[in-house]
């Protein structure tokens, strides 16, 4: 449901709510937050809640650190494993400078940029993620071991698949959240789950990406269990994708024709790697075990970065595989929707489908270290155009 700000007021007011959370991300996606008592909400809405930018990774240097949180109404949750009496919610803000005007090294801000780009050009770009990620057994001070949660494999059933209960209880948490896992099972590796989402907005589907990492998270630890969702958890098993699927509509919902979108993407990959895939973890994972390596696509096959799945009417689109959880979901998506953009602007032509049996080599590879994608990064006017000098900061490209 999307709140306005007086409804929020009223509902703080009316349903024992005792602390409001204030969340936003870093440059790098961690989420951080400032909690309110209740009484404060509307100085929030009005004023805004300062804070030190300088202590945030990717933000405002120390002479210029005053920064402003106003919560936006939309995002209003209820924390599930809070307390039923004495509420807790949660809001994703918007960050400001003094001046009120948009902080632009905010990644929400730079999303909702893009999506204001897309909608000028007459397309809305849905995005439905599918998160992959381990649970690991933990000591006896409660830190993570590399002793995998079970032994079961992919799409095993209980006895053998001990995490069906911890994703269940994520899914219901979620759904009392109002964000709806689409399906959920056992991943290949051990003790590794995968949870779906379908498609929504750009933006919603950041906010609920950011979501969806601190409730598994909670969860996992209220268990006694740590969830990871590093890209290579265990060396010889399988790596923790994000696999983004995208869908092209017009504004009025319809269905578009997305090949020069998708050619779009295609060419900007590699520039854009060293933010979806941004620790040296994610170069274990690609190009094995299904994980692509190479900047190809296909109707059928994994291993490429982009799959295009059997589906037709509202459940057609295209997948993009070498995406990392590591990543930042505003900055990533946002590089996706521009790229798409230039793709349609230039009118740019898909290149020969992958099949088997041809060669590889002929194809543009992804960089195979982290260093080689900040070096293609620093290279890209496109990236340059299209992020902030804090935020290619923060991830040394700059």
């Amino acid at each position: 449901m999307l709140y306005t700000k007086d409804e929020v007021i009223e509902y703080v007011r009316s349903e024992d709510v005792k602390f409001v959370r204030l969340a936003f991300v870093d440059a790098l996606g961690n989420q951080k937050n400032i909690s309110v008592l209740a009484g404060e909400i509307e100085r929030a809405f009005d004023a805004g809640i300062s804070f030190d930018g300088s202590a945030i990774e990717g933000f405002s240097t120390v002479n210029k650190s005053d920064l402003f949180l106003r919560p936006n109404p939309s995002t209003l949750s209820v924390l599930p494993w809070r307390p039923s009496h004495g509420k807790v919610v949660r809001m994703f803000c918007d960050i400001e400078n003094p001046d009120k005007t948009p902080y632009a090294a905010c990644p929400r801000y730079i999303l909702e940029c893009a999506v204001k780009e897309a909608k000028k050009n007459g397309i809305t770009v849905n995005i439905g993620t599918e998160f992959e990620f381990y649970l690991f057994k933990t000591d006896e001070n409660g830190v993570r071991t590399t002793e995998p949660y079970d032994r079961a494999r992919y799409m095993d059933i209980a006895p053998l698949d001990k995490c069906e209960n911890i994703r269940r209880e994520i899914c219901l948490s979620l759904e009392h959240m109002g964000i709806v896992p689409e399906t959920s099972h056992h991943e290949e590796g051990p003790g590794q789950n995968e949870i779906d989402f379908r498609f929504s907005d750009a933006l919603c589907a950041a906010d609920d990406a950011v979501t969806f990492a601190s409730v598994v998270r909670t969860i996992a630890a209220q268990n006694g269990l740590f969830a990871d969702f590093s890209p290579k958890p265990l060396e010889n098993e399988s790596g923790n994708g994000m696999h983004i699927n995208v869908s092209v509509k017009n504004l009025m919902g319809e269905n578009v024709a997305y090949e020069h979108f998708m050619a779009g993407i295609m060419e900007h990959l590699a520039e854009i790697t060293a933010f979806t895939n941004p620790v040296e973890d994610s170069y274990k994972r690609l190009g094995i075990m299904k994980a692509p390596s190479v900047v190809g696509w296909s109707h059928y096959d994994r291993t490429q970065c982009i799959r295009i799945p059997a589906a037709t009417g509202e459940y057609e689109r295209f997948e993009i595989r070498n995406a990392d959880a590591s990543s930042n979901p505003y900055i990533i998506y946002a590089l996706l929707i521009y790229a798409g953009l230039d793709g349609i602007n230039r009118s740019l032509a898909l290149p020969e489908e992958y099949s088997v049996g041809k060669m590889q080599s002929s194809f543009k590879k992804l960089p195979a270290s982290l260093e080689e994608a900040r070096k293609i990064s620093k290279e890209s006017d496109f990236v340059k155009s299209h992020l902030p000098e804090n935020i290619l900061k923060a991830y040394k490209i700059i």
